[in-house]
């Protein structure tokens, strides 16, 4: 075992020194150095632990999963997290617990309704599709592009079961509102905080307030593990199914490799089965196999150390753009943070006005020929994709909004890594967009 740790200890300040001679730091060449709307901040930490999950060759959930679901979950202050391959797997997991028969009376069936959003990303959407429940579309606000929340207490039905909306691009919903709402007619509410990670409301972490909350670990966001997810919840019977569902749908509870945690693997009658079948082979739900790999876990357990300080350099970056831009508000409508928030923003995103003498794609070509990445916001109107051209769904009111979001929006990137010189580089280039543009 000695040896074994002290071969380890050598292969750790050999990554050091690879992490150093690579030089992630590269010069910033304005104008040939492409500026990301986003992507992944490491160091050395984060390889040390990746190698370091490798060599148990464990490969399946193992000692940093459990680590980072403890340790996140302390974080945001939540009782329960699962680990998932990815965001749209947690959405997928939080819908479909809803259906458990765990939840006797108060689950979800085929027909039932789910308020949503109509603008943004198409996972929020897919898991009310794919459990056979009809989304019911409202609006978005211009400026926060979070949905109109004064909107749902007129779209509740008699189907109504479930909200399930998202902090878009880190921008709080008006959580306060639709709590009152989801209580007064007895809803579940789901928060997908896949880009809202680090962000508070009234002082208090978004995905903290739902029944469910989802996050996110792609590459782009927050926090990365490459792919990954996270499932949360304070409600016991919803950590079962959401267990369930994620491992097969398997009504044991044993993490892999472990087995009879219970002390009753073969002592049972349950369903159909014959008495003493292994429960190990019981399944409750019909799952799917949703796990993540501890060489994922380790690379997040390391970024969960620096997660404060990405906070932190975002709020700042955002800031510097906000002002940065207020002088072009005539040809821009700028983001504003929903009231009672701190967001811990994903990306700036900035809505051309439709009354002005350019359009979003002319600025978004400029922007990307001084190599400077934009994105719109994800999917735009949903209704708009031939993907849902066939699904059946309601609209309460119009969609106005979302189309002018999908036709006039676009964001620039706020991640950590963006340097002094290269946002002072981006307000440049818009500075000089508006010069030629006057001429």
């Amino acid at each position: 075992m000695t040896s074994e740790n002290n071969i380890k200890k050598e292969i750790f300040k050999l990554i050091r020194k690879f992490h150093k001679a690579k030089g992630v730091d590269k010069e910033f060449i304005p104008g040939k150095t492409a500026i990301p709307y986003a992507t992944r901040v490491y160091d050395s930490a984060e390889l040390i632990n990746l190698v370091d999950s490798s060599l148990d060759f464990w490969l399946t959930s193992g000692r940093y999963a459990k680590e980072f679901e403890n340790k996140f979950a302390e974080f945001l202050g939540v009782k329960y997290c699962l680990l998932t391959n990815s965001g749209s797997s947690a959405n997928l997991l939080a819908v479909s617990a809803l259906t458990s028969p765990l939840l006797k009376e108060r689950r979800l069936r085929p027909g039932d309704e789910v308020i949503t959003t109509a603008c943004g990303f198409p996972t929020t959407l897919n898991p009310i599709i794919q459990n056979r429940l009809i989304p019911v579309f409202i609006d978005v606000e211009l400026g926060t592009y979070n949905i109109q929340a004064e909107k749902i207490e007129r779209a509740v039905t008699k189907k109504t079961r479930a909200i399930f909306v998202p902090h878009t691009l880190g921008n709080p919903m008006d959580i306060e509102r639709i709590l009152q709402v989801a209580k007064r007619h007895n809803l579940w509410f789901i928060e997908d905080n896949c880009d809202g990670l680090g962000s508070k409301y009234k002082e208090r972490y978004t995905g903290t307030f739902g029944d469910i909350s989802t996050c996110s670990f792609y590459p782009a966001h927050h926090i990365t593990m490459g792919e990954g997810g996270a499932v949360l919840t304070r409600d016991p019977d919803l950590q079962k199914a959401l267990l369930s569902l994620r491992d097969w749908g398997r009504f044991c509870w044993c993490e892999p490799g472990h087995d009879n945690t219970c002390g009753k693997r073969f002592s049972q009658k349950l369903g159909k089965l014959p008495y003493g079948y292994d429960h190990k082979y019981v399944y409750s739900h019909i799952g799917y196999n949703l796990k993540i790999t501890d060489m994922q876990a380790a690379i997040g357990c390391a970024q969960l150390e620096k997660l404060r300080g990405f906070i932190r350099k975002r709020q700042e970056n955002f800031q510097f753009f906000q002002k940065a831009l207020v002088k072009y508000e005539r040809y821009f409508i700028l983001p504003r943070p929903a009231k009672h928030s701190k967001p811990s923003w994903f990306g700036f995103p900035i809505l051309v006005r439709g009354d002005v003498p350019f359009t979003r794609n002319e600025i978004v070509n400029y922007l990307g020929k001084n190599k400077i990445a934009t994105r719109m916001l994800f999917g735009g109107n949903l209704t708009r994709q031939p993907a849902y051209r066939d699904v059946k769904y309601k609209i309460f009111g119009s969609l106005k909004n979302s189309d002018m979001v999908m036709n006039n929006l676009f964001w620039i990137g706020v991640y950590p890594g963006i340097t002094k010189d290269e946002r002072l580089f981006i307000s440049n280039v818009f500075d000089s967009f508006m010069t030629k543009l006057k001429r």
